[in-house]
């Protein structure tokens, strides 16, 4: 844990008060800063900053679209995409700019497919692709996916270029440090109980400002009146130790390709600057009550599992150690879109509902804060995604049994399709994907 930085120490004034010291918060500060430099801008950081899902996610720099391009039409659709590659890059120029070693390599995104029903999925998903422009998507056969990455049982692969590995802790604390520079205070070991207009209330004290921005992703649901709007999931990763040259060798991974598959419960993972194998994916889903975990501990049953498919993806790493183990919560929305917005009557803003895939929406979404705080008319504050409300997650115990049910069909599913031969999905993620809404 690093150093912590001073907690609130009272009530105070700002022009903007961001909860939430992790990417969302931080990008928000630091474009805030950039255009207005007098600003008084104040993170309000309930542990450390990058303390959750900043911290601790699996390092993809990716251009996902969070619940997809065609709910917003054709042209916003595009508009998203673009919008997204370019911030793969936007990113990247900043951590060079403003000296942040993040561990950053721009070598794409590789999922594979395992089985028949995968690569059919697969290739359904490339020719989606094919109609949106800026994806730039490349179907691999196996020998392809092999020339960059040697994966057992891999039968295809689906390559694009939009795509960095990155350290997230690395990348989250160096941008705490540039916005510190910047003017910006950082206020850690300060929880935040309650948004109300023009303030954010503590125990500490409270932060009056006309503009307060949410930026709490998983923990949305400890704050007062928020309990359902974001369910928290949880996520898991492990590290092995570094491998030897000789089982890199075997492995490939020459390009560091962040690496996913088209598993229903998939993984996802990245060859790290220090030769490991990070590797994660879902273990416990979802904990009754919207409850979110304090320090990263991660399951032994989900270490476990994680270990036995990674060698099983990985038979040369097989006698690798397990290094580290952690999990951490990701906010979902019951549509599972992210969203960013401001409604003006309040000064209340808020951004997230990354579903996992907010390395590179949370720039997009801080720039997009910064121009609607300072009413600047943009490209940006005229994307599909500003101003998207979900409706809120059921009560309890639905939401509980509802995400369990939809973890265990998946599950389920993939175990028939692991063995089967034709493309077919299997009945039970049908039905997962009908409750899930997607």
């Amino acid at each position: 844990m690093p150093q912590q930085r001073p907690a609130l120490q009272g009530d105070r004034d700002a022009d903007v008060a961001i909860v939430g010291g992790g990417y969302t918060g931080l990008w928000a500060a630091y474009y805030l800063k950039a255009l207005q430099p007098d600003l008084r801008v104040v993170v309000l950081e309930q542990r450390f900053a990058g303390f959750g899902a900043s911290g601790r996610n699996g390092g993809w720099l990716t251009n996902s679209v969070t619940g997809g391009r065609t709910r917003y039409g054709a042209q916003g659709g595009a508009a998203m995409q673009r919008a997204l590659n370019e911030t793969v890059d936007e990113v990247i120029a900043v951590a060079a700019r403003e000296g942040i070693d993040a561990d950053i390599v721009k070598g794409g995104e590789l999922g594979v497919a395992r089985s028949a029903p995968q690569l059919a999925r697969l290739r359904a998903f490339a020719e989606g692709e094919a109609q949106w422009p800026h994806t730039d998507v490349e179907v691999l056969d196996a020998a392809a996916t092999a020339e960059r990455i040697r994966i057992a049982g891999a039968v295809g692969g689906l390559w694009h270029p939009h795509c960095a590995r990155i350290h997230p802790a690395k990348l989250v604390r160096g941008l705490a440090e540039t916005v510190e520079r910047l003017g910006v205070t950082i206020h850690e070991g300060t929880r935040v109980r309650e948004i109300v207009p023009g303030r954010a209330i503590t125990a500490r004290g409270t932060v009056r400002a006309p503009h307060i921005l949410r930026a709490t992703e998983g923990f949305t649901a400890d704050l007062k009146g928020e309990h359902r709007t974001w369910l928290p999931m949880n996520s898991s990763m492990i590290a092995t130790a570094p491998l030897p040259a000789e089982v890199w060798a075997q492995i490939g991974w020459e390009g560091r390709e962040t690496l996913g598959d088209f598993a229903h419960v998939y993984m996802y993972a990245q060859r790290t600057a220090d030769d490991r194998i990070a590797f994660g994916g879902r273990g416990v889903p979802y904990r009754h009550g919207s409850r979110v975990d304090t320090d990263g501990a991660t399951q032994e049953r989900t270490i476990a599992t994680l270990t036995a498919l990674l060698r099983r993806f990985f038979p040369a790493a097989a006698d690798a150690p397990i290094d580290h183990a952690w999990a951490g919560v990701l906010g979902v929305p019951r549509d599972w879109a992210a969203t960013v917005g401001l409604d003006a009557r309040t000064g209340i803003g808020w951004a997230g509902g990354y579903v996992g895939t907010g390395v590179t929406a949370t720039n997009l979404a801080g720039r997009t804060l910064a121009d609607l705080v300072l009413g600047r008319d943009t490209e940006l504050v005229r994307l599909p995604w500003v101003g998207h409300r979900a409706k809120r997650w059921e009560v309890e115990p639905l939401r509980w049994l509802a995400v369990n049910a939809i973890y265990t069909a998946y599950g389920t599913a993939d175990r028939i399709e692991a063995s089967r031969t034709s493309g077919r999905t299997a009945w039970p993620a049908k039905v997962a994907d009908a409750v899930a809404g997607r």
